[in-house]
């Protein structure tokens, strides 16, 4: 039977496969490692208040990277090139989600109105990032190799997303309401082709390294276009929402240092 945990399990039990995954993940959370730590340097005057928040959140990002990469180490496997097909940050960057790379890379105050687009940007992936984990933790959280790095990086990425809730609703309240609408429904449509394009293309390295038969292959990719179908006629609102989280000043302390036997 064709399952989501008997798939993660083929391709974790798979050293190449695995060297992939992992290496892809590690690559984009370093990525989003590096774009909060530039953010974070160049938040607006009046809203400095940030600048620790969102220094936090790149600590996150920094910290899941060197989790994956150390989950590589311990199996005796290093990493592996991300095709820049599967790369989900610089394909999101490209897409015109989030700030440009550009932007980042200049010594130059944001504006408000950056950061309101980066909290939007990160609400919609950080939704997604944060399904992603708690999918893989209702799987392997008891793992003996994997269990304790599923569940820190679960519940950072929940806490991300509760950070972005709680700070877009307070830029909302200061009468940003209409620009964080329209950006989140710009984001969600550019992310859910994103994500799609990304998890074809993911599944057709797998496929290849685990030597899938082409019905299985063809399986998979109809259940990624039916994601996307559902998602583009209205799934994507669950990105788009904004509630007060139960989660209060979630990014409010320092960051929770990784597993020492990762």
């Amino acid at each position: 039977m064709l399952s989501a945990k008997s798939l993660f399990q083929e391709i974790l039990d798979h050293d190449e496969s695995f060297a992939l995954f992992c290496s892809i993940a590690a690559s984009g959370e370093s990525q989003g490692g590096w774009e909060n730590a530039r953010i974070a340097a160049l938040v607006p005057e009046s809203q400095r208040d940030l600048a620790p928040k969102i220094t936090r959140h790149g600590a996150d990002e920094d910290k899941h990277g060197r989790i994956f990469n150390a989950l590589l180490k311990k199996r005796g496997l290093d990493p592996v090139p991300v095709p820049p097909e599967t790369d989900y940050t610089m394909l999101l960057e490209r897409n015109g989600i989030g700030l440009a790379h550009d932007k980042l890379k200049r010594d130059e105050p944001l504006t408000v109105q950056d950061i309101v687009t980066y909290l939007a940007h990160s609400r919609v992936t950080e939704q997604r990032a944060s399904e992603q984990m708690e999918l893989l933790r209702k799987h392997f959280a008891d793992h003996p190799d994997l269990g304790r790095a599923v569940r820190m990086i679960s519940d950072d990425e929940d806490n991300h997303l509760a950070y972005c809730h709680e700070e877009l609703l307070r830029f909302a309240y200061a009468g940003h309401g209409r620009v964080i609408q329209r950006t989140l429904r710009e984001c969600a449509l550019a992310e859910i082709r994103v994500y799609r394009d990304v998890s074809l293309a993911v599944m057709a390295h797998m496929g290849r390294i685990l030597g899938w038969p082409k019905p299985k292959a063809a399986l998979l990719a109809a259940g990624i276009h039916a994601v996307y179908l559902y998602e583009r006629l209205g799934g994507r609102r669950r990105m788009v929402s904004l509630r007060m989280p139960e989660r209060r000043d979630a990014l409010g302390g320092p960051a929770t240092p990784e597993p020492e036997a990762a």
